[in-house]
């Protein structure tokens, strides 16, 4: 790895971003391959009274989502949905196979040891809105974890 992208992750890894209570760690984005149009963000949230997730945007992608992943009998089901509730203390992780941000449309690849922009929407329990801008890592598995990734390969459009 580059020593410019350790030191992204270590900023992004070691410190966390906040924005109206809300706070992020650890965040990264899947690293694809030319051709890829599509991929995931991944993170924990933690917002000290609550609130929601309500939308994400990055300059990268054309349609940038909130998702989730889930099985519904035998079927891994992936949809889009319109706010992901983040309980009072309470950490939420937006991980492959999961809750994530869904990427898609994407205007290039992305490759690994490089870095996006995100832009994240929280609400709180006021209807306020707040947004947080990051700069996201692109690897090609979680920071710290072997062998987690392939989990979002199935995961098409």
């Amino acid at each position: 790895m580059s020593a410019k992208f350790l030191a992204v992750l270590a900023a992004v890894a070691f410190s966390a971003a906040h924005a109206q209570g809300v706070e992020v760690q650890g965040a990264w984005a899947r690293a694809t391959v030319p051709g890829q149009k599509a991929t995931g963000a991944f993170m924990k949230l933690t917002a000290k009274d609550g609130a929601k997730l309500v939308g994400a945007a990055s300059p990268v992608a054309g349609v940038t989502e909130v998702h989730e992943m889930k099985m519904e009998g035998d079927v891994m089901k992936m949809r889009a949905i319109p706010g992901l509730d983040l309980p009072a203390g309470k950490a939420v992780e937006l991980k492959p196979g999961g809750y994530h941000v869904m990427l898609m449309d994407l205007k290039a690849p992305l490759p690994k040891d490089s870095s996006i922009p995100l832009t994240l929407v929280f609400r709180d329990a006021k209807g306020v809105e707040s947004k947080m801008e990051l700069k996201v890592p692109v690897a090609a598995q979680a920071p710290g974890q072997a062998g987690a990734a392939g989990k979002m390969d199935a995961h098409k459009h």
